[in-house]
């Protein structure tokens, strides 16, 4: 569940910090306090799309930081399968936001946009008003019902995904083989003369990287040479002026001294070390030079050679392997040209068995999804009888798009009747504001039941119901609320009163700014929270007993 969230230098908020509970958690405020903004922060920090005008005025960045507790073994294993492990039973997701960019975090590791919305995916589901909208498009339907019907489903699909791009693949190169006999001809002999060129050139794989480190070498080898030839002139070549030479001189100028005194002699010991340390040195010099030594016509072939493999590389491909790849594609192509009424005939059979696969694939699609669709209205149904649709009818069906996608060819619509002896009616035709509200929470449940999604939030779900209906989903949400975390925004009464755990929003000011701050309500604060609702400005003892009723009622029901 959602343990905490943080945020800090967006729109109305300074810095807060929430503690959220497990069951039902209930956030309430006036118009304009910032509810809004608070949940819409844990979107941001989810992976929603951010503008540096979302900043608080003044402030050069912003965070949003959320910590889950993670239990849950399942959960844990498909976290730890996306190298995501928490941390003593947590997982914190952060987004630093700041004028251009930002900056993604799972337990303080950076992480790309992608990777935060999936791992975001599995511990909460954000529903805002605008969600409602999904149920008014018929393209979202058959999506809602591939992630009711997703264990047995995925499989499939992926198999139709793959199936379908092979059959793509195969009208490409139908389309690009339509040749008439001078296209062929012409095709045929530019081929040809390619894969002579290649083949003419006998090259080797890795061939290039070899002979350009050889060619490297070469190259400064001259350099080298030049350097060892110059040294060994002057310690050793016979020119009459080199160290060693003059060394020679300096012993025999030296050796009367040496035989004088004990200093002497030391220094004379020095400098007949000197000679033999450069003897050394002029032998292992020699030695050096002769590894250096190459014909110049080698240096040639080789530098014929490396032009005549990047003139290669600039018409065929960037390496040797690339090469020799471009050739066999073209050996390959001269095969299909030069009996090319026989390759036509066999490209059109792999589009027929391509075609063959496709449609059994498709198949087993719609047998899976018209096994479920039923089950999937059942399911909603139920849920939205205990919304105060009374003698509701629910279908999806299923029809043929009369076309193939790497999703199939079905097409997939709600049809409702929300009276008794109504005709069945596309759902997104008659359904008003507060009863889509209603059948999304509806849908919701059914499909958190299936994903086991630890955190469900719900963004003004009160939109357009009242009385008796917003009774009814106050209990809904409650009992939501005993399996997993709910956090809800209302501005009804008979909602806030089911809470498990009370929020009040607030818009406070000082002389230099606004600020959005949230409190965490006790039992008798949030009595009044209810009987500001209640009542509005008018409080009086009544309105208050009517809320203390109100919630006591709320906890009895469930």
């Amino acid at each position: 569940m959602l343990q905490n969230l943080h945020v800090k230098n967006l729109a109305l908020i300074d810095e807060t910090e929430v503690d959220f509970g497990p069951g039902l958690n209930i956030l309430t405020g006036e118009t304009g306090a910032g509810k809004s903004i608070l949940l819409g922060s844990v979107g941001l920090a989810l992976g929603a799309r951010y503008s540096a005008d979302m900043l608080r005025n003044g402030a050069g960045s912003g965070l949003v930081e959320l910590t889950f507790s993670v239990e849950d073994e399942r959960l844990r294993k498909r976290l730890e399968a996306m190298d995501v492990f928490p941390e003593g039973d947590t997982v914190t997701l952060s987004r630093r936001l700041m004028e251009g960019r930002s900056v993604s975090r799972i337990n303080g590791e950076t992480v790309s946009m992608a990777v935060l919305k999936d791992v975001a995916s599995m511990l909460i589901d954000i529903h805002g008003q605008h969600d409602n909208q999904t149920l008014l498009h018929r393209k979202n339907h058959l999506a809602l019902l591939d992630l009711y019907a997703d264990s047995e489903i995925r499989p499939v699909r992926q198999e139709m995904a793959e199936s379908y791009r092979k059959y793509q693949e195969i009208c490409r190169q139908e389309e690009a083989s339509s040749l008439d006999e001078e296209g062929r001809r012409k095709e045929l002999s530019l081929a040809e003369f390619e894969v002579n060129e290649i083949n003419e050139a006998a090259l080797v794989p890795g061939e290039d990287e070899e002979l350009e480190e050889l060619y490297r070498r070469m190259t400064e080898s001259r350099r080298i040479t030049e350097a060892v030839g110059e040294t060994y002139r002057y310690t050793c070549e016979d020119t009459g002026g080199n160290a060693s030479d003059c060394l020679s001189r300096a012993i025999r100028a030296f050796q009367d001294a040496a035989e004088f005194d004990e200093t002497g002699a030391q220094l004379y010991s020095q400098l007949l070390d000197a000679d033999s340390l450069l003897n050394d040195f002029n032998r292992e010099l020699s030695e050096y030079a002769k590894s250096f030594e190459f014909s110049e016509d080698e240096y040639r072939e080789t530098e014929d050679r490396l032009n005549l493999m990047n003139h290669l590389k600039a018409k065929y491909g960037n390496s040797v392997r690339e090469i020799l790849v471009y050739c066999e594609e073209k050996k390959k192509r001269i095969e299909e040209l030069r009996d090319y009424d026989s390759f036509r005939e066999q490209l059109l059979e792999e589009k027929s068995r391509s075609l063959a696969e496709i449609q059994d694939v498709t198949a087993r699609l719609r047998q899976i999804r018209e096994k479920y669709a039923s089950a999937f209205a059942d399911a909603i149904c139920a849920q939205m009888s205990e919304l105060n649709f009374l003698d509701t009818r629910l279908e999806l069906r299923i029809t043929d798009s009369g076309h193939y996608s790497a999703n199939g060819r079905d097409d997939a619509e709600f049809y409702l009747a929300l009276n008794p002896g109504e005709p069945m009616k596309a759902l997104g035709n008659i359904a008003s504001g507060g009863e889509l509200s209603r059948i999304m929470l509806a849908l919701k449940t059914v499909l958190a039941d299936e994903e086991d999604t630890p955190t469900l939030i719900f963004d003004e779900i009160d939109a357009g119901i009242s009385g008796i209906t917003a009774g009814k989903v106050a209990e809904k949400l409650r009992l939501i609320g005993k399996s997993r975390q709910v956090i809800c925004i209302t501005h009804l009464p008979q909602i806030a009163a089911a809470a498990d755990v009370h929020f009040a929003i607030k818009k406070e000011s000082d002389e230099n700014s606004v600020q959005t701050r949230i409190h965490l309500l006790d039992e008798e604060e949030s009595v009044g929270e209810l009987a500001r609702l209640l009542g509005g400005a008018s409080m009086t003892e009544h309105i208050r007993e009517s809320a203390k009723e109100m919630k006591e009622l709320a906890k009895s029901e469930t």
